[in-house]
């Protein structure tokens, strides 16, 4: 039997136009930053581990100056991935895999808690990540990622336990090598993670892009995806950052399906 859990790693205050790109600038919004556990019969796996918990203390010794002018981390204590792994009773010495959707801030903040974790990245993901200026557009920050793990990198598709229950599927463009996270659950049952591929149910609905992005016309292909396998393969959808959407999600240590 397969368990998924929705932790929330963190909250952000950001412009919402930010993420989606036809609204007027100016409406501060503050989404959730979510993390998924997979508890497989073989493993666990961690979707995406949040906001580091330095950056409530302390935001422009963590993020920056230049970031923390776009953006106000509203974490509040508890909120980092090793305390929501404690409701469910969990350590991240539990974890077999971590999976990083990509390599922001948000989504790979807590990686270095995991040091005994495989960690699965997509190929072009870590190769932009570790050449700055080699994407322009890209420039994750090292104090995020790079820690002396174990990474894997991916080229592709990835089924993360062998049995085509659990896989990685790669959702390029809002970074070089973004992915997302696809569970069959058994009876029918199947979810996605879409993460920063779609940040909002509005961006799938509308068909709009967010701002920040490396490739428009890729990141549109990968949301047409994630898109027909919503409303034509009948998997529920989990948005990158959806605070609507996470006001009706059940919460660590209930599942979500």
């Amino acid at each position: 039997m397969i368990s998924v859990y929705a932790l929330c790693t963190g909250f952000i205050e950001l412009d919402r136009a930010s993420m989606l790109s036809d609204l007027t600038p100016g409406q501060p919004w503050t989404v959730p930053v979510l993390s998924f556990l997979v508890d497989h019969p073989r493993g666990r796996l961690l979707f995406d581990t949040g906001v580091h918990c330095q950056a409530r203390v302390d935001p422009v010794g963590r993020l920056g100056a230049e970031r923390v002018k776009r953006l106000t981390v509203k974490s509040k204590e508890g909120d980092d991935v090793v305390a929501q792994l404690s409701r469910l009773g969990l350590t991240p010495a539990d974890v077999r895999y971590v999976a990083n959707s990509h390599l922001h801030f948000d989504h790979c903040g807590g990686n270095e808690f995991f040091p005994h974790a495989t960690f699965l990245v997509q190929r072009p993901e870590l190769d932009a990540a570790r050449r700055p200026g080699f994407v322009p557009s890209y420039s994750p920050s090292p104090i995020d990622f790079d820690h002396p793990l174990d990474y894997r990198m991916l080229d592709g598709e990835h089924d993360v336990f062998g049995d085509g229950a659990v896989i990685l599927i790669p959702t390029y463009g809002h970074t070089p090598g973004h992915q997302s996270l696809r569970v069959r659950m058994g009876k029918g049952a199947e979810l996605v993670c879409a993460s920063d591929a779609c940040y909002t149910r509005e961006n799938m609905d509308r068909d709009v892009l967010p701002k920040i992005l490396w490739d428009a016309a890729v990141m549109r292909d990968s949301l047409a995806a994630l898109r027909k396998l919503r409303d034509q393969t009948g998997a529920t959808m989990f948005y990158g950052h959806d605070p609507a959407q996470w006001e009706t999600t059940p919460r660590a240590p209930a599942p979500v399906l």
